[in-house]
This record gives C-alpha cells, structure tokens and sequence, in this order.
C-alpha cells in the first residue's frame, strides 16, 4: 500500500510546485491613474530663466514578475498636441512645424529595453528607445520606485514611481532653427505617477 501511493504524492508535490512557481512567476500589468499622474519638461529661456510645462493627456502601462520592480518594462504614450505651458500663444507656436509639428508626429512613446538597480535601494537606471518628431533614440533616466500600498476599498494595489532625465532637443529635431542662447538645447523630464494593478 504504501508504494501504490508514492506516485500520487510525487504527483501532488510536483502539482504544487508548478502551481507555487507560476504564481511566483507571474506577470503583472500596472495601469497609470491619470488622476495621480504627471509628464513634466523644463527648459532654460535666454539663459536666465526656466519654462516649465506638461503634457495634459498620456497613458502608460508597467509589467513585471517581481514585487520590487526590477525587471519591469515601462511604456510611455504622450499626445504631443496637449502641451501646456499656461500661454496659449506659446503653446500653439509648440505645436506647430518649428517645433514638434504634431500634425505629422501627434504622439511621443517611450518603451524601456533594460532596468539596472543602483547603489541606492528602490533605485534604477531605465534606458530604452524615445521616439519623437518622426526621431527614435536611445536614453537613459532615474527611476525611482517609491513603494506599493494596497487600497482598502477595492483591494487594488497601488505604486508609485518618479522618473527623471535630460534630453537634448536637437537630438530629436526640436526647434533647430532657436539657438541655445533662446531656449536651451537640454530639457529636463520628470514624471511622477501612481500606477495601478487589480492582479
């Protein structure tokens, strides 16, 4: 009798197992709540003052297997045409073919290829491909990963992450024809954002 029921028992370890590891294993989709989120640039105007400014409408999405993120691949999609620097004339001079022409390049994305943690904890280096006025290049930026808190009401899960960089316009084609001296070559990027997962 007891040799008739090793194979069941192997059979239900081996069972438990596969169930234990995928769970383990299994890959998550967070959501960005636009409610909690913002994509912000700042430049420097004639070299003596900063003009900060966002993008009013976006979407991104995290994936991961692992609850402290470091394999996590991000995806950034941006409506150009909803920049906002509060100066409607401005704006629209942003808009236009002098600079992101969004007529022909509406949507700015930026997709992660490769996360690396640094000395620091719950702080990573994120590099991946932006594309840009019909322009894709490689960049890399600061992620930090802020922490995971759980929403009572609907047993969601709730993270947050801040993400900040340099890019040089030129790069991408932005206002060519607008010397340093005007507008800065260097633009800031931060993004803060709380991302969503019901998994």
């Amino acid at each position: 009798m007891k040799n008739q029921k090793t194979p069941t028992r192997i059979l239900s370890l081996m069972t438990a197992f596969i169930l234990m590891t995928t769970f383990a294993f299994a890959q998550t989709t967070w959501k960005v709540d636009p409610y909690h989120a913002k994509v912000t640039f700042s430049t420097l105007h004639n070299t003596i003052s900063d003009v900060e400014g966002l993008f009013n409408k976006f979407d991104a999405t995290v994936t991961t297997t692992k609850e402290n993120f470091s394999d996590a691949t991000f995806v950034l999609t941006v409506d150009v045409a909803s920049i906002d620097t509060e100066i409607k004339m401005r704006d629209d001079h942003l808009r236009s073919a002098d600079f992101f022409d969004v007529e022909q390049y509406p949507e700015m994305t930026f997709k992660s290829n490769s996360i690396k943690a640094t000395q620091e904890k719950n702080k990573y280096k994120l590099s991946g491909n932006l594309t840009m006025h019909g322009i894709t290049k490689p960049v890399t930026m600061d992620l930090w990963y802020r922490g995971t808190i759980k929403n009572e009401k609907d047993q969601s899960r709730i993270a947050g992450f801040q993400v900040t960089g340099k890019i040089n316009r030129l790069d991408f084609e932005i206002g060519p024809k607008f010397p340093e001296a005007l507008i800065s070559n260097e633009v800031l990027i931060k993004a803060d954002g709380e991302f969503i997962t019901k998994q």
